[in-house]
């Protein structure tokens, strides 16, 4: 069973997503802030994580930066998740190697395209 990690603060956001994915078959663990994600990321190792940008603690930058920085989950695909439709947010985020950007709200077409690539490229 493929495991996502999903990193969103805004509870209604993370608790849809997460229906939304478990309703596919996937499994999801969540977390409520990018320090929580980040820990947990690393004990779990996931298949891939979705995150949110602006959070309280860590914001996705700084838990983009702390996974690629370690050995264990540098490889681990990382989807970004933000309201931000700024187009110098978006090049930030693939340009530091993010492997897709979905802006909110998002349709559930979008997560399971952004799953589905990633696994095509494993």
């Amino acid at each position: 069973m493929i495991t996502i990690l999903l990193i969103e603060d805004n509870a209604p956001v993370r608790e849809n997503a997460t229906e939304l994915l478990e309703l596919e078959g996937y499994k999801v663990i969540s977390a409520e802030n990018g320090k929580t994600g980040l820990l947990l990321a690393k004990e779990i190792l996931p298949d891939i994580i979705f995150c949110d940008i602006m959070m309280p603690e860590a914001d996705g930058y700084d838990v983009f930066r702390g996974l690629k920085n370690d050995p264990f989950t540098a490889g681990i695909p990382f989807i970004f998740l933000t309201a931000s439709v700024e187009k110098k947010e978006v090049e930030a985020a693939l340009g530091m190697g993010a492997s897709a950007y979905i802006k909110k709200p998002f349709e559930p077409k979008d997560l399971f395209d952004a799953i589905e690539a990633c696994l095509n490229k494993k």
